[in-house]
């Protein structure tokens, strides 16, 4: 069951040509402070996903019933946030973290924004195939992980 989730949820990103934008936030978070990809990736994943959800909520509502089993309601809106808080359910399940503090990290807002603009570098760069983030997208992306 654990395996399959994690291969069906890592299948949202193939569906979407490949957004790698969780990983470029976690390169920065990882070696600023020395975590475990996975854990790391866990612990901004559904800060993300809130941010960019918006973008296409259909997607998310998709993911929300086929791979986490939500029951679709006419509210993709809402399909879609109950899947996002299943996933975070997911890692709670398996004993990984869904933000900074459960992953033992507390980072300034310096070190935020130092991360920002690193994995942007120095925002010349936007990240994601969802939306498209700029250094500005993922402070508050990493702030909101707190």
């Amino acid at each position: 069951s654990t395996l399959m989730r994690s291969s069906a949820a890592s299948d949202v990103y193939k569906r979407q040509g490949g957004d790698w934008a969780t990983h470029k936030l976690e390169h920065e978070l990882g070696g600023m402070f020395d975590v475990a990809h996975g854990a790391g990736l866990a612990a901004v994943w559904g800060s993300w996903a809130r941010y960019v959800m918006d973008e296409k909520p259909e997607r998310f509502a998709q993911f929300a019933v086929d791979v986490m089993g939500v029951e679709e309601s006419d509210d993709v809106k809402s399909t879609a946030l109950k899947g996002i808080e299943a996933v975070e359910e997911f890692y709670r399940m398996i004993e990984m973290p869904t933000n900074m503090k459960e992953l033992g990290i507390n980072p300034t807002d310096e070190q935020i924004k130092d991360m920002a603009m690193k994995a942007t570098n120095h925002d010349t760069q936007q990240l994601g195939a969802f939306k498209k983030l700029s250094a500005k997208d993922l402070v508050e992306i990493y702030k909101t992980a707190k």
